[in-house]
């Protein structure tokens, strides 16, 4: 069925043209993507030997990198006027840099290709999530974040399990995975180039305009408070490479790991849309703070989880987490900035929830070495408990 959409383009099933099509970009990079994410801490820990530390370490440097590079390209797409060149950059780079993993003979070349990874990420997200909220009405704003959430989730469903099946049929050979993920990314790389259509904009350009760097200034009082207490519930949200190595600690066999992150990602993307449709009729904040209290939940599970059954179970419903924040926070940031602004703030919050991925990370491996995984999973817990109360408190 066809729609009108807000820019009198038709829908394709009752989705803006430009949602469906970067929807299908990100189903492919994050078939790529996740093909190697679940077997990524095993390839470090049981071939190249590296101490969990350092694990944390990487992902941190990784996810704290896209994450602040987001405010960079937020803010040149709201002067530009344009969202996809910034999109084929990124997209291109990280697509055609992940297959490198397959060359990788210590931890340093793991971080060196990660980084490139996520410095690829990070160029695209803002510009994306900016086009996304561009492209429709606020009445429809989750319904389109929870589409794109729910195929970018098919992808990292799909991922998984074709890392499962390759790691079966060449008998655990990491570096098999890594090359063969290229072929999803080039097909995204393929639809993005030539099938998306973005209407360009024509954007005043100030003459004293200066670099871009973090600040809230014009964003709103509702965003600033938003973010912070986004920022606070990040610092407890360590990489999920600890989950991976919990559930390998938890007696689960390493090739059954991808298969338990599919059915993780499996319940993520049948329940985003869903999500974010229900964020549209009663409200983000209700939305979210469920969300939180979720996370909370299924971190102390993880934290006392001693056999691979409750390590199942636990994946399962981690996919509600990401279902409940994830596409509905980029909907609510849209909700509560105009729109010549979305881009800066979507790399704003981006920026400053990615940064708390350093040391986050760090703590996570600390706590494990020192403490164990219980210390590990019972702080990100506490985190998400605080960030739900303030939500509602503070009427965020």
């Amino acid at each position: 069925m066809k729609t009108d959409t807000e820019n009198g383009q038709k829908g394709i099933l009752g989705i803006h043209p430009v949602v469906f099509v970067t929807g299908l970009v990100s189903l492919f990079t994050d078939l790529s993507s996740e093909m190697i994410v679940p077997i990524l801490p095993l390839f470090l820990t049981s071939i190249l030997h590296v101490q969990v530390s350092e694990v944390g370490i990487i992902e941190g440097i990784a996810e704290s990198t896209a994450s602040v590079l987001k405010l960079f390209s937020g803010w040149i797409s709201d002067r530009l006027g344009r969202r996809k060149p910034l999109m084929i950059v990124g997209y291109g780079f990280s697509n055609l840099v992940k297959p490198l993993f397959a060359l990788s003979t210590s931890w340093g070349q793991v971080l060196a290709v990660r980084f490139a990874d996520r410095f690829g990420k990070g160029v695209r997200g803002a510009p994306r999530d900016a086009l996304i909220a561009d492209s429709v009405t606020k009445e429809e704003r989750g319904k389109a974040f929870g589409f794109h959430r729910a195929l970018d989730t098919l992808g990292a469903a799909v991922g998984p399990f074709t890392a499962f099946w390759i790691l079966t049929w060449f008998h655990n050979n990491y570096r098999i995975v890594f090359w063969i993920s290229a072929i999803p990314g080039i097909l995204a790389i393929i639809l993005l180039v030539f099938f998306l259509k973005e209407k360009q904009k024509q954007v005043q350009r100030k003459s004293n305009s200066r670099l871009p760097k973090i600040g809230f200034k014009g964003l709103g009082r509702r965003f600033i408070w938003f973010t912070l207490v986004s920022t606070l519930f990040a610092l407890g949200n360590s990489s999920d490479a600890f989950l991976i190595l919990q559930s390998q600690n938890a007696g689960m066999a390493p090739s059954l790991i991808p298969l338990a992150y599919f059915a993780f990602n499996l319940t993520y993307s049948l329940f985003a849309m869903p999500a974010g449709i229900l964020s549209d009729r009663i409200g983000r904040r209700s939305v979210l703070v469920a969300g939180y209290l979720i996370f909370a939940l299924i971190y102390f599970g993880f934290g006392i989880a001693n056999n691979a059954t409750w390590i199942w179970v636990l994946f399962i419903i981690y996919g509600l987490y990401y279902a409940t924040t994830e596409g509905i926070q980029k909907a609510y940031i849209a909700d509560l900035v105009p729109e010549g602004q979305r881009g800066t703030a979507m790399g704003t919050f981006n920026a400053l929830t990615g940064i708390a991925a350093l040391p986050a990370s760090i703590a996570a491996g600390f706590l494990w070495q020192s403490y164990g995984p219980l210390a590990t999973f019972g702080v990100s817990s506490l985190f998400a408990i605080a960030a739900a109360i303030l939500m509602v408190v503070f009427r965020i």
